[in-house]
């Protein structure tokens, strides 16, 4: 398989991470993109332009990062980070949507930011910052999921907050969340988070 990442997405990062975990970390061949202007080989495979994206050996361009992860997860044959079905499914992709969400509003507001002074959005720049509050509030409140037998849940979880720490979204969220914090702290230290973590000063 080939693929289209970029160095600091938390999506793109969510599935390498998966590929790691399920021993696939070889089975991609990954093309490494700077999404400041178009690629057109990224959008051939994607419309959206946006990563990560996946072709398959069939052919098949597979996106986004939560089709992505449940694909590989498919594909082999060790526990399954999506539980198959029941209360336990729902809840894994509840909290998959929830760090995918933090991943999302870390990169708006992050994007804003880079903007010129005058250009700036404000209600906008407040309304992400809104979400990344709830959303580490609630993930707080969910930390007993996150832990126990891995899935998709924490690795979406961890790579957002990696994000967000990374673009400094939220300072202080570690004093507000001092049980979260712990808990990304000793989950960042998997060998398939430390492999995929982004660069200090990653564009």
């Amino acid at each position: 398989m080939r693929g289209f990442s970029s160095p600091n997405s938390p999506f793109s990062r969510k599935v390498r991470v998966v590929a790691i975990e399920t021993g696939q970390a070889d089975a991609i061949d990954w093309t490494v993109v700077d999404l400041g202007g178009p690629v057109p080989a990224l959008e051939a495979t994607n419309p959206m332009g946006q990563v990560p994206v996946i072709v398959t050996g069939d052919g098949e361009a597979l996106y986004d990062s939560a089709v992505i992860c449940e694909y590989l997860d498919s594909r082999h044959d060790g526990p399954r980070l999506f539980p198959a079905g029941g209360e336990a499914r729902w809840e894994v992709l509840r909290l998959q949507a929830l760090g995918d969400g933090l991943g999302a509003a870390s990169a708006a507001l992050a994007g804003e930011r880079r903007r010129p002074e005058e250009r700036r959005f404000q209600p906008f720049a407040d309304n992400q910052s809104g979400k990344i509050a709830r959303a580490l509030a609630r993930l707080e409140h969910d930390l007993a999921a996150l832990e126990g037998t891995l899935t998709v849940a924490p690795i979406a979880a961890a790579c957002a907050i990696g994000y967000m720490e990374l673009r400094d979204c939220r300072p202080g969220w570690r004093d507000r969340h001092a049980g979260l914090a712990d808990w990304y702290d000793r989950f960042a230290g998997r060998p398939s988070m430390r492999a995929t973590a982004p660069p200090p000063q990653a564009g």
